[in-house]
């Protein structure tokens, strides 16, 4: 049986979808999520003027949380998530569905779902996000902005958990932040299968000496093909 270790703080619907395909499925968080660095002073001043853009675009459920009441209060703005899981989230706070969800569940497919021009946008990621999202749009002609909706900050395992991580046969990593954790904490096998979500986090990964095989998106199914393939 194949043994894969997930280290974002919540598993959600890829643990199923991993138990599906066989796998003993393990949590073994490498970050922790904290308020932004002002302690989210710059977001609500963003939020508290929502009326004045377009959109409001996230890239994680995480995201979605910190913005998803705010959203609520501002019916006018459109909403645009990344994917599937992170519209979920934001929906379920704004009380409304979500106007843009790419099909490509990506940075680079949120930009191609963007109509031409889309006027003003406000963007709310994490710390360490790539500029992808925020790149795109300006070539698309939008004004953005861009605020720090949290932070991802690395974890230091128990030795249990050290234990497990070091007899996983995959080990999936969503952020900067995890890879960091990761490499502090133990001398990866060489025989481990490293599975980055996204460019940024691979590009985190190769920096520090891991070889990463890379799912291009955060969609369930793309993960599993990425750890079994």
């Amino acid at each position: 049986m194949t043994t894969v270790a997930l280290t974002r703080p919540d598993v959600g619907s890829l643990g199923l979808a991993l138990e599906a395909e066989g796998a003993l499925v393990v949590r073994v968080p490498l970050i922790e999520i904290a308020p932004p660095a002002d302690c989210g002073a710059a977001l609500d001043t963003e939020l508290g003027r929502l009326d004045e853009f377009d959109w409001l675009a996230v890239t994680s459920a995480n995201g979605a949380r910190a913005v998803g009441r705010a959203a609520a209060e501002h019916p006018r703005v459109k909403l645009a998530a990344v994917g599937l899981r992170t519209a979920a989230a934001l929906a379920a706070l704004a009380g409304r569905e979500v106007d843009l969800v790419p099909a490509d569940q990506r940075a680079a497919g949120l930009v191609a779902a963007f109509p031409p021009a889309p006027g003003r946008v406000l963007v709310a990621q994490a710390d360490r996000a790539g500029g992808e999202l925020v790149d795109g749009l300006l070539e698309l002609g939008a004004d953005v902005t861009t605020v720090e909706a949290y932070r991802t900050l690395p974890r230091t395992p128990s030795a249990e958990e050290l234990a497990i991580l070091d007899t996983a046969d995959a080990i999936v990593l969503a952020s900067p932040s995890a890879v960091d954790s990761l490499v502090a904490a133990l001398r990866v096998p060489p025989t481990v299968r490293i599975v980055a979500l996204g460019p940024t986090t691979a590009t985190a990964a190769s920096r520090l000496g891991l070889d990463p095989v890379v799912s291009a998106s955060p969609a369930d199914s793309d993960v599993v093909a990425a750890v079994f393939g």
